[in-house]
């Protein structure tokens, strides 16, 4: 929110901040308002309407998240230097985006996206975080093949969108009235990575 307009990211920040303590219907416009100290006028100068900061606010959140990935696995990546090091930072970044207490994480961007099906202005503002991150983790999976730790024949874009996938995909079980044991799953994610890796 650097390059945006003080008041603009002061409306976005108050709204990200309300959002991280309590469901998206209670919030309302006056409470963003008075908690911002921003006037109706300048909430309706930068935004259409309320809902307008609301899809903005969600938006920022993802994005937030997004960059805590990439930097996740760019950070396991770059400081791999074989790929038996390649595959224990995989497997702590697993844990790391699995485990039980992140399930608030993973039910905040399934309800996002939910949310996006029927608004194509937040459909388009989160597809262009979601291709940031795929094509950044794309890039990293490059190296990856580059420096032969991982297989040359796996496409790494479909890498990319599968380590995605498998990190959201445990909100299937988050819901579950009895869970799957995590070390099982992360056996699971643990076995399909290590077929991923180069065999020369």
């Amino acid at each position: 929110m650097n390059n945006l307009h003080p008041t603009k990211a002061t409306l976005i920040a108050t709204t990200v901040k309300l959002l991280n303590e309590r469901a998206l219907t209670e919030i309302r416009s006056d409470e963003v308002l008075e908690i911002s100290g921003v006037s109706k006028g300048s909430l309706y100068h930068h935004f259409n309407d309320f809902s307008d900061l609301i899809n903005t606010a969600l938006v920022a959140r993802f994005a937030e998240e997004v960059d805590f990935n990439i930097e996740l696995i760019a950070n396991t990546l770059a400081r791999a230097t074989s790929k038996e090091e390649l595959f224990q930072g995989l497997a702590q970044v697993t844990i790391a985006t699995q485990k039980p207490e992140s399930r608030s994480i993973r039910f905040e961007r399934a309800r996002v996206l939910a949310l996006s099906e029927e608004s194509p202005q937040l459909s388009a503002e989160l597809g262009a975080e979601q291709d940031r991150l795929t094509e950044a983790v794309t890039d990293l999976v490059l190296e990856s093949i580059n420096k032969g730790f991982i297989r040359s024949d796996l496409d790494p874009r479909a890498i990319a969108v599968f380590i995605q996938a498998y990190s959201l995909g445990t909100v299937v079980d988050d819901v579950a009235g009895e869970h799957v044991n995590p070390e099982a799953y992360y056996k699971l994610i643990d076995t399909v990575l290590r077929a991923s890796l180069a065999t020369v």
